[in-house]
């Protein structure tokens, strides 16, 4: 697939937008690692992607809410459900050891159709339709 991982550290709000420049002249696209200092400057990093040009997909859908192009990921609220379900459980009684391992079930796939214009991309409209939720 001729994919090339090219690892970028970013220690303060001040680097993310050299940075992003700086993967803009070596790649054509970016996945970001969702955490929560990254969380924190989203907007800021959404800024960056679009004054350089660089396509970012995230994990969650709340970067694509700040500007963000796209995002595919597990539906945190789902997760937050199935959360209070091992609680409620483990609060009447049950042995931790004996509840089974869940994963996600429900994946969430986000758009952000400013950002790709800003970005001068065309979503596909097979794309679009696929999509949980499309933001104008």
């Amino acid at each position: 697939m001729r994919i090339a991982v090219l690892p970028a550290e970013v220690r303060s709000p001040q680097e993310f937008a050299p940075t992003i420049t700086a993967l803009a002249q070596q790649t054509q696209a970016a996945l970001l690692i969702s955490n929560p200092f990254a969380t924190e400057y989203a907007k800021l990093i959404a800024d960056a992607a679009a004054q350089s040009s660089l396509p970012i997909m995230h994990e969650s859908r709340f970067y694509t809410l700040v500007g963000g192009l796209i995002s595919y990921g597990p539906d945190y609220i789902e997760l937050y459900r199935q959360a209070m379900g091992f609680v409620d459980k483990l609060l009447r009684g049950a042995d931790p050891a004996e509840l089974p391992v869940q994963q996600p079930t429900k994946f969430e796939l986000v758009i952000n159709s400013k950002a790709a214009k800003m970005l001068g991309l065309e979503v596909p409209a097979t794309l679009l339709a696929l999509a949980d939720e499309v933001i104008d």
